[in-house]
C-alpha cells in the first residue's frame, strides 16, 4: 500500500526527469554530429592528423583516459562559470557554460569517434555502451511519438516552406 502510494507520488517526477534527460540527449544529438564533423575538418591539419592517428592506436585503457581527459580539464572552467553566476555576473557565467559545453561536446565527439574501436574491445564498456544505446533509442522514440515533437516538426516544415517562398 505504502509502496503504491510512493510510486504514484513519484510518477510525475519520473516523467519530468525523463523529459529533462530527453532534452539533454536531443541537444547532444543535434550538436554531436556537426561538431564532430567540424573537429574532423580541424583534424586534417598536419599536427592534429598525427595526434589523431596516435589516439586511434591507443590501447583500450589509454583510450578511456584520453576520452575522460576533456571532462576533467573543463571542470575548473565550469566551476569558474558557477562562481561568476554566484557573484552576480549571471550573463557571463551562462556564456562561459554554453561555450565550454560546445567546445567540450566537440572535443568529446571527435575523441569518441577516434577511441570507440579500442573502447569497445573492453567487455564492460561494450556492454554499457549497448545498454546506453538501447536506452537512448527508447527515450528518443518516446520523444518522437509525443504530440509536442510532432507539432515542432510540422512547425519547422511550415517555416522552411515559408522561407523558400520568400527567398
Amino acid at each position: 500500500m505504502l509502496k503504491a502510494l510512493l510510486l504514484a507520488l513519484l510518477a510525475p517526477l519520473r516523467g519530468i526527469l525523463r523529459l529533462l534527460l530527453a532534452l539533454l540527449i536531443l541537444f547532444e544529438e543535434w550538436g554531436w554530429a556537426p561538431l564532430a564533423r567540424l573537429m574532423a575538418r580541424l583534424g586534417q591539419l598536419p599536427v592534429l592528423r598525427q595526434l589523431e592517428a596516435w589516439i586511434g592506436r591507443l590501447p583500450p585503457p589509454a583510450a578511456l583516459a584520453v576520452l575522460l581527459l576533456p571532462t576533467l580539464l573543463l571542470l575548473p572552467v565550469k566551476l569558474l562559470a558557477l562562481w561568476l553566476i554566484g557573484i552576480g555576473r549571471a550573463g557571463l557565467g551562462l556564456l562561459v557554460i554554453v561555450v565550454v559545453k560546445l567546445i567540450g561536446t566537440a572535443i568529446v565527439a571527435r575523441l569518441f569517434q577516434l577511441t570507440r574501436p579500442a573502447l569497445l574491445r573492453m567487455a564492460w564498456f561494450a556492454k554499457l555502451y549497448q545498454r546506453w544505446s538501447l536506452w537512448k533509442a527508447g527515450l528518443l522514440a518516446w520523444v518522437r511519438r509525443s504530440a509536442a515533437w510532432r507539432w515542432a516538426r510540422a512547425f519547422k516544415l511550415r517555416l522552411r516552406l515559408a522561407w523558400r517562398r520568400v527567398g
